[in-house]
């Protein structure tokens, strides 16, 4: 399944220090959907979101951060890309929001980068198309599984119909996000930060690598380039990234109770 694309799209896949593709996160073989192939596939039925529980930070687009901002803390990755993540742990390799049934915390927004999955964009070598790819995980997508991605004349299920418009909104979602965290890098507002956290217990935890906007050179922004920016419309993201600030406190929280449980605290 495909979509054609526009010349501002950019490929999802990235590259390593070797110069050889690296996956996207959670993605561990991403292939084209093809009714010919996957015409008897299905995905499993709620498979759960345990896939994220080794992160602690997910990518977020710019048109989620007034909703993200109520749960979790808004960084900035420290390239020059910049960008936006949700915050989800303070250990590595641990998102405090998902449990050991793969449950995410209770009336909790859960990033798009998430809900997508195990579904994504990609651009074919030779293609003027982005086309629907899902990751062939045998725990997530097989023969007997439930949710069938084709019918019985090979097409598209309502599912895989779902699917495709939602990547169609990601990606235009995430090409306005370049743009978005291409003008905040150049624009010198980011600093970096480093974090100690109180567990409570006298013991702290050190996080960094990360960087957020300076709240006295965003106030000192020269007159042009703040309005250049409100006609743009990106002030309430600025805005909802400060506000996320409030949210440390509940990955604290968060974290205390799962050291409880664990017996380390």
């Amino acid at each position: 399944m495909a979509e054609n694309k526009t010349s501002a799209d950019a490929k999802i896949e990235k590259t390593n220090g070797a110069g050889m593709p690296a996956m996207p996160l959670f993605y561990t073989n991403p292939v084209p959907l093809d009714s010919r192939k996957h015409v008897k596939m299905g995905l499993k039925k709620d498979f759960g979101l345990g896939f994220t529980s080794h992160v602690n930070a997910v990518p977020v687009n710019m048109i989620e951060m007034p909703q993200i901002c109520h749960f979790y803390p808004i960084a900035f990755s420290p390239d020059q890309n910049a960008t936006p993540v949700a915050l989800i742990g303070l250990r590595d390799d641990e998102n405090l929001f998902v449990d050991g049934k793969g449950n995410w915390q209770p009336n909790t927004y859960v990033p798009a980068y998430i809900r997508r999955y195990p579904f994504i964009f990609s651009e074919m070598p030779g293609s003027e198309q982005l086309t629907l790819c899902v990751d062939l995980r045998d725990d997530i997508l097989g023969e007997s599984h439930e949710q069938k991605l084709f019918d019985d004349e090979a097409k598209p299920t309502q599912l895989a119909q779902n699917a495709l418009e939602f990547c169609k909104s990601y990606h235009a979602a995430a090409q306005q996000t370049v743009a978005f965290s291409k003008a905040l890098s150049e624009s010198g507002l980011l600093v970096e930060r480093h974090a100690e956290i109180n567990t409570g217990d006298g013991r702290k935890i050190n996080f960094s690598g990360f960087r957020i906007i300076d709240e006295q050179k965003l106030a000192d922004l020269d007159d042009q380039q703040f309005l250049e920016w409100r006609k743009k419309g990106w002030l309430p993201f600025l805005y909802a990234h400060l506000f996320s600030g409030a949210q440390w406190q509940r990955l604290t929280s968060l974290l205390a109770e799962r050291m409880k449980k664990e017996g380390t605290a």
